[in-house]
Formats: C-alpha cells, sequence, structure tokens
C-alpha cells in the first residue's frame, strides 16, 4: 500500500495501491466515488519522487488542496483533497515511497486554476452568492 485517503467526518478510508490511480464515478476507475457532482474521469494520482501528486483532468467541479482550487498539485502527508466537494486527508510516508532529501519546492503559481476556468467550474448561484436554500425559504 502506498498510503490512504481518509474521509473528512468519517467513513473507510481508500486505500491507495498503484503508484498512478485514476478516481472518478466511472466503475473503471482506480478509486470509484460514486457521487453525482464527481466527474466520470475527475483526477489523476500518481507518486513521484516519493510524494503523491493530484492532476485534474478538466472536472466539472474540480479539485481544491487545502481549500485552494489547484489544476494539479503535489500532497504532502496531512494534505486535504477534495474532488468536487468530498474531502480527504492524505495519508502516507515519503520516505517509503523513495523520496531522498528535502521536498522539492511546491509551485502551484502556475497550476491554480484561473479566474476564467473558475467560472466555468461553479454555478450561477455560487457565482451570484446565493444557495438555493434562498429560493426554498421564500
Amino acid at each position: 500500500m502506498f498510503g490512504e485517503l481518509v474521509p473528512r467526518g468519517g467513513g473507510d478510508s481508500i486505500p491507495l495501491l498503484k503508484k498512478s490511480l485514476l478516481v472518478g464515478r466511472r466503475e473503471s476507475c482506480d478509486i470509484v466515488l460514486r457521487f453525482a457532482n464527481v466527474s466520470s474521469q475527475h483526477c489523476q494520482l500518481t507518486v513521484e519522487g516519493g510524494y503523491w501528486y493530484v492532476k485534474d483532468l478538466a472536472s466539472r467541479n474540480g479539485i481544491k488542496v487545502n481549500d485552494v482550487r489547484l489544476l494539479q498539485s503535489r500532497l504532502d502527508p496531512g494534505d486535504e483533497l477534495s474532488v468536487a466537494k468530498h474531502k480527504y486527508t492524505v495519508n502516507y510516508n515519503p520516505i517509503e515511497l523513495g523520496a531522498v532529501g528535502p521536498a522539492p519546492q511546491k509551485d502551484n503559481a502556475a497550476t491554480t486554476a484561473t479566474a476564467s476556468d473558475a467560472i466555468f467550474q461553479t454555478s450561477l448561484l455560487e457565482r451570484a452568492g446565493l444557495t438555493a436554500k434562498d429560493f426554498r425559504d421564500k
């Protein structure tokens, strides 16, 4: 096992059994998340140099690392990965996966979702600062 994803708020942990994993709603994915807001092929998890990395696969609802929407990023032990709105704590040991020396520099500046990406990945209600509850209460 190369680590695990632990659901925030409880539930069974998801073992990371290979060094490259496809995450999505489709049954052919390595990690299947059966939620309507998860894309059929949502993101890719890979191990490089002893560290896990995540890459968004043009999903509709995106990914976040520690509450920052990104297109790709390194995942450090203890980081929070959000797939759509489903949050997981990433647990693994870089040394056991082959990391040597200090962690590489984390450069999220070039991989942060742009404003134009974000506008297409959020609902009109969310962009207007509203929720469905605002309409149910009236």
